[in-house]
């Protein structure tokens, strides 16, 4: 049985699985990213899961992993191996790749963007199966982007393509964390959208869910929140419509499992805006938050066909 490491690192917790050659995922298991502990104390998490995974693996399977595949937010250059830089888990210039290659006895590793991960395996094995391009943003804590082309994301010159989250949809709005006014997170991701629902609501403890709950209950409060944000969201796809030409513009993560409550209204809203430019499909992910760890999967056996192909 041949089996690759599949790894996705998130700001709190990970998510890991051994996947087989067709995509399906042999073992799974979760562990805490302890980022509370220290940049370090990352680091050692992440080698020591992986560790884990490989012992599982060889004890199960009685051989070594094919290959291994990681992936982690912030700005990673998936070439060198190195993630330059990623906020939430306190790392700078730190050569993953490297490390978790020396961790494995060597085995092979591909390092990606969590984001870009969770499009590949949207666009393989999810909502965008057999679509040659597509869009795919997920909506969390923040907003951010993976463009698919026949098959594979692309990644940009310097490794930050598809980050739609800080395209400028009102210039006097509220600041984002990058510094900037009146970028898309700040306005339409599920923690923006929570922020507005607590001060409307009086309730410090709402969040984006219980908007959406009392969208759908006929709460005129919670409407216009909702509105605010599907009015800025709609604007920032539109930018990207009319930038990419997408076939298919896939939403995930936390906002979009409010469902029709916000597909309708956003439909509508990408609709009203569209000029000339040929409307495309506006769909829900389907994987869910597996997405990440898939894509990280799907990286691993993309890393063994590149060298088999290659002379």
């Amino acid at each position: 049985m041949r089996y690759a490491i599949a790894l996705d690192v998130g700001g709190t917790g990970m998510k890991a699985a051994l996947m087989g050659a067709d995509g399906g995922l042999l073992h799974q298991a979760r562990r805490p990213t302890r980022r509370e502990d220290g940049p370090q104390a990352v680091t050692a998490a992440v080698l020591d899961f992986a560790a884990e995974l490989r012992r599982v693996g060889v004890e199960r399977y009685g051989e070594e992993p094919a290959a291994a595949g990681v992936a982690v937010p912030g700005i990673v250059d998936e070439v060198a191996g190195v993630v330059a830089y990623a906020a939430n888990l306190g790392w700078r210039d730190l050569p993953l790749r490297d490390l978790l290659e020396e961790r494995l006895a060597g085995g092979r590793v591909a390092l990606g963007h969590d984001v870009r991960a969770g499009g590949l395996a949207e666009g393989r094995l999810g909502a965008g199966a057999g679509v040659d391009r597509f869009l795919f943003v997920p909506l969390g804590t923040g907003i951010a982007g993976a463009i698919g082309i026949d098959g594979r994301v692309e990644a940009g010159a310097h490794g930050g393509a598809g980050e739609i989250g800080h395209v400028i949809v009102r210039p006097d709005g509220p600041e984002c964390g990058c510094g900037a006014r009146g970028c898309l997170e700040a306005l339409a991701s599920a923690s923006a959208v929570g922020r507005a629902w607590a001060a409307a609501c009086g309730d410090p403890t709402a969040g984006a869910a219980d908007a959406a709950r009392a969208v759908a209950a006929g709460d005129g409060r919670a409407a216009a929140v909702w509105a605010d944000a599907v009015d800025a969201l709609a604007a920032g796809l539109v930018t990207a419509v009319r930038l990419l030409d997408p076939r298919m513009v896939i939403v995930g993560g936390g906002l979009a499992e409010a469902g029709d409550v916000l597909f309708r209204p956003l439909r509508e809203a990408v609709a009203d805006r569209v000029r000339f430019q040929r409307l495309p499909s506006i769909v829900p992910a389907a994987l869910g938050d597996a997405a990440g760890c898939l894509g990280a999967g799907l990286l691993a056996w993309d890393l063994l066909s590149v060298e088999v192909t290659t002379p």
